[in-house]
């Protein structure tokens, strides 16, 4: 089985070409801004460098966020139309489970593993996953949310832990993870792609039905005129 893996959700550019679980190519570059100019010239660059065309393919994953709203859009269009155009399935892994696949059975040794992105305005992206799950599928111990920093003790395991992501630095600089049990591992904070494809060949894309949609775990900072919140009493 032959995948195309794509992320764009953060600040970074990632492609893969994966067989099954294993790499046989990918690009990785820190980008803020202008994923759009970078992304279609990579895979297919890519793909010439493996002798692969779009037929070959089994199927795209792409990371579907939490991320940013440009970056999420980018990635999701190109995986769509990639999809499409060659009459291929298109699987939606999250940036949370991209970036907890990362972590090896040597760092978390058994210990629940939780990833904090940060979300802006004094917010974090969390997830915890089961760390027996990390080297096939991540398993959540608990929902995908959206906290204030402020609150985050309360969504933090109560047992030993391992933290990475973005949003560590927050959460320490702010007195969060005092009294808790935990190690921070210094790890990549953007996903990397063949995270999302390794995820993606595991759970196969036999039942995909639809095209992968964007997550978002909280409303898009764009208002309405007068600052109307266009969401706001519809969640």
């Amino acid at each position: 089985m032959k995948i195309l893996a794509l992320d764009t959700a953060l600040n970074a550019c990632s492609v893969a070409l994966m067989e099954n679980t294993e790499t046989l190519l990918k690009r990785s570059e820190p980008r803020a801004r202008g994923h759009a100019e970078k992304l279609l010239p990579m895979v297919r660059d890519m793909m010439t460098e493996c002798h692969l065309d779009f037929a070959q393919l089994n199927g795209i994953a792409v990371s579907v966020g939490p991320g940013t709203f440009t970056g999420l859009r980018i990635g999701l269009s190109a995986a769509r139309g990639m999809a499409l155009a060659a009459g291929i399935p298109a699987l939606g892994i999250t940036t949370l489970e991209a970036l907890a696949a990362s972590v090896s059975a040597d760092q978390h040794q058994t210990r629940p593993v939780t990833v904090a992105i940060d979300a802006r305005r004094q917010e974090v992206y969390l997830q915890s996953f089961d760390p027996q799950s990390l080297s096939t599928s991540p398993v959540p111990l608990a929902p995908a949310r959206a906290v204030p920093i402020k609150n985050v003790t309360g969504f933090l395991p109560k047992e030993p832990f391992v933290l990475l992501g973005s949003g560590t630095g927050l959460l320490q600089e702010a007195g969060m993870l005092e009294a808790l049990s935990f190690e921070i591992l210094d790890l990549p904070e953007n996903p990397d792609a063949s995270h999302v494809g390794r995820i993606a060949a595991h759970r196969g894309f036999e039942t995909v039905t639809e095209p992968p949609a964007p997550l978002y775990l909280r409303s898009p900072d764009a208002k309405l005129p007068g600052g109307i919140d266009p969401f706001k009493g519809k969640e």
